[in-house]
């Protein structure tokens, strides 16, 4: 299996309902660092998984549509404890989206998978792995 892995970041603010979060039921921020990455069992015709340039492009632009946000105010976000896992599946499943309307470039067709970390500090992050 074949991987690229492109970074990134993203800010955002955030409260959480439930005992379990503690202190982190009032509003806070969160820096995340984003590393997403990109699996297939073959090479394209380019010997490439996927163009990095367009890789980061498109992940920076799924990060901009949450970033600098309190994720309490958007509506598809309203009543969800947006965790770092759950944060993890929407940015992943964004990027499936793109990938599926073209956005990476057709040699993107070819890709199995992505997998999306983030890292909310130096000792603790994240990921959610999908299909394609």
């Amino acid at each position: 299996m074949f991987a690229i892995t492109v970074r990134d970041h993203v800010m955002v603010a955030h409260s959480f309902r439930g005992e379990v979060f503690g202190p982190a039921q009032r509003l806070h921020g969160a820096t995340f660092v984003v590393d997403a990455t990109f699996r297939r069992a073959e090479l394209d015709q380019d010997n490439i998984v996927v163009d990095i340039g367009l890789a980061t492009t498109e992940l920076k632009a799924v990060l901009a549509d949450l970033n600098y946000r309190n994720l309490d105010d958007e509506p598809d976000f309203r009543g969800i404890n947006t965790s770092t896992e759950f944060l993890a599946k929407v940015i992943a499943d964004r990027l499936a989206e793109r990938v599926h309307a073209g956005a990476l470039g057709e040699g993107a067709r070819g890709l199995s998978g992505i997998a999306v970390t983030l890292h909310e500090s130096h000792v603790a992050w994240a990921s959610y792995e999908r299909t394609l």
